[in-house]
């Protein structure tokens, strides 16, 4: 009887890492309320006209110094759009940076010259990657139709800017100092 127990208990065991790995692929999405994505837009808007600000003072690249310029005017938009959105849901925003974005601001504040562009573009196109994940998500499984018509509308501008932030990087991608394109100073 013991053997049985034993064995039978073996064999659980072993099924449980054999179903967590077989798990690994498959990504439960867990949707997040309404006002968390609110919060967690204005902590990015944020974020982006700060270091927007901070590319624009450091970058060598003038791709990189215009690619700041317009985090700094989309996301101001943005922002006072969010603003008036979050007040007539009554929830409050952050007036300072998030931790984790104080952090990678004063890690790119000590860089300069191409090392400087090169980091901002990799933290931008990392940044609107999830930006844009979390847009998406909101704009179809959001609960509030306000929030979820500002996640569908501005979606739009932040796949644009993953889009320039992809090409404003493989342009600086080894020098840092390609000539600017037109259209990126906006």
């Amino acid at each position: 009887m013991k053997n049985v127990i034993l064995v039978g208990t073996l064999a659980a065991a072993m099924a449980v890492p054999a179903f967590a790995a077989g798990q690994k692929g498959k990504k439960t999405v867990k949707p997040m309320s309404d006002q968390t994505f609110v919060i967690g837009a204005a902590k990015g808007g944020l974020a982006e006209v700060e270091l927007g600000k901070l590319a624009q003072d450091k970058a060598a690249s003038t791709e990189v110094k215009n690619f700041g310029k317009r985090m700094v005017d989309d996301h101001s938009k943005a922002n006072d759009e969010l603003q008036s959105l979050a007040k007539t849901k009554n929830i409050t925003l952050p007036a300072d940076l998030d931790p984790k974005d104080k952090a990678v601001r004063d890690r790119l504040s000590k860089l300069s010259g191409a090392a400087f562009d090169r980091a901002y573009m990799n933290a931008m196109v990392t940044d609107h990657r999830k930006d844009a994940s979390e847009f998406k998500r909101e704009s179809t499984a959001g609960t509030d139709p306000d929030v979820k018509a500002f996640a569908s509308k501005t979606l739009t501008t932040v796949e644009e800017h993953l889009k320039l932030a992809q090409d404003t990087t493989k342009a600086v991608g080894t020098t840092g100092t390609k000539p600017a394109k037109k259209g990126y100073g906006k």
